[in-house]
């Protein structure tokens, strides 16, 4: 398993919106450079990208949760 941590602190979001769905699902293909979620800050939002490609399995941190620096907030299957 490989994890996907936060690069800031701040609020994570699963979504690109309220409305819209996560960016990615447990069984999802996963490519290196792949937005996960956002990390807010100050109202600006700073894309979580994944560095490795594997499988999506789910989401540690949960939707709208403040977030540190160096959380996991997402699994990956390498």
């Amino acid at each position: 398993m490989a994890d996907i941590q936060s690069p800031l602190p701040g609020t994570f979001y699963h979504r690109p919106a309220p409305e819209d769905e996560p960016f990615k699902s447990e069984g999802d293909g996963v490519s290196a450079g792949d937005t996960i979620g956002l990390v807010e800050v100050m109202k600006t939002f700073i894309d979580v990208k994944s560095e490795i490609a594997g499988t999506f399995k789910a989401y540690v941190a949960e939707d709208g949760a403040p977030v540190t620096a160096g959380e996991t907030l997402a699994r990956l299957k390498p």
